[in-house]
C-alpha cells in the first residue's frame, strides 16, 4: 500500500515543486495539502482542504498520514510586520506539526534556511533557528530539516531584488563561496522526498552543501 504525503505551503516555490514531484511518485498514493487556497492542481491522487491556521482546533484532527513536509513561509515585504512573520513561519508551522505528532505521522521534513540559529541577532535566521529546536523535540520517529541557500526556481510574484541577488550568487559561488550556491527547487524537492523514503531514523539536518 502507498504511502501519504501532507504537505502545508503548496503554492509556494518549493511546495509547488514538491507536491508536482509527490503526485507523480510511486511511494505515494495520495498527496494531501492543506492551505488556505486552492492550489489549481488536478490529479487523482491530489486531495486538498482548506483550513484557517489559526484554528487548529477545527483541522488538528485531520492530519494524519505517513509523511509531514512543511514549506510555509512569507516574507517581511508580504507579512508587513515581524510579528505577523513570526506567526506564518513559526507558530503555524509549529502548530501544524504538533498536530500530526500527536496523530502518529512518523516523518517529518521542514524546509528551514542557510544560517539557522536561535541565537542569531538576525530576526529571520532566529526565527528559523527557534523552529528547527522546536519541531526536533517532538515526538517523531524521523525528522529531517533541510536548510537550503537561496532559492532558484520561476516565481509568481515578483521579485526583482531576489534576481539580482540570485544572478549575483550564481557568478560568485562558481569559484568562491560554495556553501551559499543557490539551490534549486527542483532538486530541493526530490532530496526531500529521498530523504523522507530513507529507512535510517532520528533528527537530520541537511545543509545546503549536501543537497546541492
Amino acid at each position: 500500500m502507498g504511502k501519504t504525503a501532507l504537505v502545508i505551503g503548496a503554492t509556494g516555490l518549493v511546495g509547488e515543486q514538491l507536491v508536482l514531484q509527490l503526485l507523480e511518485h510511486p511511494e505515494f498514493e495520495k498527496v494531501v495539502v492543506f492551505g488556505r487556497r486552492k492550489s489549481g492542481l488536478n490529479h487523482p491522487k491530489l486531495e486538498e482542504r482548506l483550513i484557517d491556521f489559526d484554528r487548529p482546533e477545527s483541522w488538528a484532527a485531520l492530519v494524519k498520514g505517513d509523511v509531514l513536509f512543511s514549506t510555509l513561509g512569507t516574507t517581511i515585504k508580504t507579512a508587513k510586520t515581524k510579528a505577523n512573520q513570526y506567526r506564518v513561519d513559526f507558530t503555524y508551522q509549529y502548530e501544524f506539526a504538533k498536530a500530526a505528532s500527536q496523530n502518529g505521522v512518523p516523518v517529518y521534513v521542514l524546509v528551514s534556511s542557510l544560517g539557522a540559529d536561535s541565537k542569531s541577532s538576525v530576526f529571520y535566521s532566529r526565527m528559523k533557528g527557534e523552529l528547527d529546536e522546536a519541531v526536533s523535540r517532538l515526538p517523531f520517529q524521523k525528522t529531517i530539516i533541510v536548510r537550503p541557500s537561496i532559492l532558484d526556481g520561476n516565481r509568481k510574484e515578483k521579485r526583482p531584488a531576489e534576481k539580482v541577488s540570485l544572478a549575483i550568487m550564481r557568478a560568485l559561488t562558481k569559484v568562491i563561496l560554495k556553501k551559499y550556491r543557490p539551490t534549486p527547487v527542483d532538486l530541493l524537492a526530490s532530496q526531500m522526498i529521498r530523504h523522507s523514503l530513507e529507512e535510517k531514523s532520528g533528527y537530520q539536518i541537511i545543509e545546503a552543501s549536501e543537497i546541492n
